[in-house]
């Protein structure tokens, strides 16, 4: 792979771009989508060939997506051979995958490809192949803090996607629409993105750096433009939660007004939804990460292991451990 700071495919080139997608079971079907559906729509709206594209298993076999459907692959993932771009689209137990031998077939590979990207999960395969050390990278925000941990050599940001040289990072399906609008822009200009974008009837582009966030908003500021912005304040206070006082007046509003806002829009008070929102990250570190509780109460804003056992149970019907117990 190219030595270079430079991005070498997201320039105006009229050619074909070979690409060659490499889907792991596990992968979200949203997540395969985005990556080739993007291509596919490029190819007929600008009446050519601007993509071509293989999809490739490690072993072969169909990959099986989250869901439960198939995606039909070509063949096995062949280290010796070379196509522009490597797409790797993983999920759930790809952090698995990156531990075996493959990630060093595809550091060895990696000669054989232009540019190469991970698509959410795909991201742990190339740091584990040593391929975004000195780099800046994202992955899918619900493992953006063990992600950090795991390469502390790499710059990680909570970009949607980051683009750094050769090698490329997505942070979901969303991010990954937006990335491959991106290239097609760079490449053969906004008039075929635009149409691209038509195609899907998707009108909420964002930038590569706009942050991924923990609740997808859709069009809450067409309900109440203070909405979203209570919301993020909530994200953005996981680990040390602000008063709805202290909220509502950063939004220039009164406890009182924030409640009938939340009220009408969502069915909840905010200090429910804050609350709902802490023990959903909570969750989601008993259930995919082996911090102790202890750690994970501290990092949700609890005062105590104590206190989130109990609040935990109360919104659960069970104690976090069970949850743990349960998904070993």
């Amino acid at each position: 792979m190219m030595n270079s700071e430079t991005s070498p495919l997201f320039f105006p080139d009229t050619g074909t771009l070979d690409v060659t997608v490499l889907v792991f079971s596990g992968a979200s079907l949203l997540c395969v989508a985005s990556t080739i559906d993007p291509m596919r729509a490029a190819n007929r709206v600008s009446g050519g060939t601007l993509f071509k594209w293989r999809i490739v298993s490690l072993d072969g076999k169909p990959a099986i997506t989250t869901c439960g459907l198939p995606i039909a692959v070509s063949g096995s993932f062949d280290t010796s051979k070379k196509a522009d771009m490597l797409l790797v689209v993983g999920g759930f137990g790809t952090s698995d995958i990156a531990r075996t031998t493959f990630t060093a077939n595809l550091r060895r590979a990696a000669h054989n490809y232009r540019m190469i990207g991970g698509i959410e999960a795909g991201s742990w395969l190339l740091g584990r192949a040593g391929l975004l050390s000195g780099r800046k990278a994202t992955t899918h925000w619900e493992d953006m803090e063990e992600f950090t941990a795991e390469f502390p050599d790499t710059e990680v940001r909570p970009d949607r996607y980051v683009i750094d040289g050769p090698v490329f990072t997505s942070g979901g399906a969303s991010p990954t629409f937006d990335l491959m609008l991106h290239l097609i822009r760079s490449r053969v200009g906004m008039s075929v993105a635009l149409d691209v974008a038509s195609v899907f009837i998707y009108d909420e582009a964002h930038a590569s750096s706009d942050a991924q966030p923990l609740v997808s908003l859709g069009r809450l500021d067409d309900v109440h433009p203070k909405l979203a912005g209570a919301i993020r304040l909530m994200e953005g206070h996981i680990d040390a939660p602000l008063t709805i006082g202290a909220i509502a007046k950063r939004c220039g509003l009164s406890a009182r007004s924030l409640e009938k806002i939340f009220s009408k829009a969502v069915g909840e008070g905010p200090g429910r939804y804050y609350l709902r929102l802490r023990l959903k990250v909570a969750r989601r570190l008993i259930t995919d990460t082996r911090s102790p509780l202890a750690d994970i109460a501290a990092r949700t804003g609890f005062s105590s292991a104590a206190a989130f056992t109990r609040t935990f149970r109360h919104f659960e019907g069970r104690p976090p451990s069970a949850l743990r117990s349960a998904h070993r």
